[in-house]
């Protein structure tokens, strides 16, 4: 390796003098940490409180996955790395967009910088709508279980992932797509294959079960028991989540949903207004593309301020916000901003039409979902102390989940 600092994106980084795993705990609210906790399901992440860091940070907004996964692998937010949602119209082309590859990026991943200089590194996620942003320009591992039955060593760095593993690839729409993320990151780590490793968890579980149930403790325990053999194999873990999660449904059970642009073309006439849901991703099931941020853009000659007027009268809306305000408060890249935002509550999701909407994946339970403000707190943890530099850091500063490989890589001695 060439130095052990190196700036990336106006930071500086040590290269990592031990295995370092940062993984992103997809979904992770707070609260299953402190129902598990207590409970005794996560021995292990739980006596990091004594012997490493235990506490909480901020996520970007809106809090959807593309756009905290690359700020994480970046450090910076989404003014700087570009990505401000999983799914976005383009105003040139008039064009709806999923982003599935690394073509809106605009800035390095540490990831990237750190492979380049030497470090032996590896990006694994469960989701592969992530896996091109991840492994952009990165001369090491990239690859994801939902396709780790495709993995060539040109595409990915790495061949035989599922006999690397041992077993072949996850349901999509499974506790194991996660958890064969981390058991491919320790095959990596007892190999000696990875250095540095970057681990992205899918929250098909929290999505689908609340903090204390059954279903949701025993993927926690069983995540805890990955994290103790990752210490086990010497190496310094960070643990940290893209977004929280709240449960979104009326107390009868149904999803208590705004459909936003029916409601303004109900007071405006139809075609006033199009709403964008940037939550949309291909794990539909998960979430009905239904989350608690949207972009709002203007048709024909509404006027504008009507239309937010109306957004902001309507039960369980938190906020709206003009788009070039949305962008600066939230840091957010202007030109690939709305005319303006609208963020529901705690307990509602704000959806397009009824039409766009395929509910029926949520049959057999609440409908949970993130995207605002509420879910922006988020478990930052370090397996080791923090040094006296990044003890005063974190107590007197204001943690973004963006700021984990910092700490892992420059604040631990």
């Amino acid at each position: 390796m060439r130095d052990s600092r190196i700036e990336i994106n106006g930071r500086l980084y040590r290269t990592p003098g031990r295995p370092t795993a940062v993984i992103c705990l997809d979904g992770c609210d707070p609260a299953y940490l402190t129902r598990g906790i207590p409970d005794g399901i996560l021995p292990t992440i739980a006596s990091f409180r004594n012997m490493g860091y235990f506490g909480y940070a901020e996520a970007v907004l809106p809090t959807f996955t593309n756009p905290n996964n690359m700020s994480i692998v970046t450090g910076t937010p989404p003014a700087v790395h570009g990505i401000s949602g999983n799914y976005y119209l383009d105003r040139e082309t008039g064009r709806e967009v999923m982003i599935t590859d690394a073509s809106m990026m605009r800035c390095e991943t540490i990831l990237a910088r750190m492979s380049h200089y030497g470090v032996p590194t590896a990006a694994i996620t469960a989701k592969d709508k992530l896996r091109k942003m991840l492994g952009r320009n990165l001369a090491g591992i990239s690859f994801s279980s939902e396709c780790a039955n495709e993995a060539t060593t040109v595409e990915n760095g790495i061949k035989g992932v599922e006999e690397l593993v041992g077993r072949s690839k996850p349901d999509m729409y499974s506790a194991d797509l996660s958890l064969y993320v981390l058991d491919a990151g320790l095959r990596l780590l007892g190999r000696q294959q990875a250095k540095l490793l970057y681990l992205s968890l899918s929250d098909y579980v929290q999505h689908t079960y609340a903090p204390g149930e059954p279903q949701s403790d025993a993927f926690l325990s069983a995540v805890d028991e990955r994290v103790r053999r990752m210490i086990d194999l010497g190496a310094l873990v960070g643990l940290v989540a893209d977004h929280g999660m709240n449960d979104k449904a009326k107390p009868n059970g149904e999803p208590n949903i705004v459909f936003l642009e029916e409601e303004l073309e109900r007071v405006f006439g139809q075609g006033a207004a199009r709403v964008i849901c940037p939550i949309t991703d291909p794990f539909v099931r998960h979430h009905g593309a239904l989350g608690s941020f949207v972009r709002v853009y203007r048709r024909k000659t509404t006027d504008q301020q009507a239309l937010m007027e109306v957004s902001a009268s309507l039960p369980g809306i938190a906020a709206v916000i003009d788009g070039a305000e949305a962008a600066h408060r939230f840091e957010m890249p202007l030109d690939r901003e709305g005319d303006f935002v609208v963020l529901a509550d705690a307990h509602t999701v704000i959806g397009s039409t009824h039409a766009e909407h395929d509910l029926s994946g949520l049959a057999g339970h609440r409908l949970r979902s993130h995207g605002g403000l509420h879910e922006q707190r988020v478990p930052f943890i370090l397996s080791r102390a923090l040094n006296q530099d990044y003890q005063l850091i974190a107590k007197g500063g204001h943690l973004r989940n963006f700021d984990i490989f910092d700490f892992a890589l420059n604040g631990i001695d």
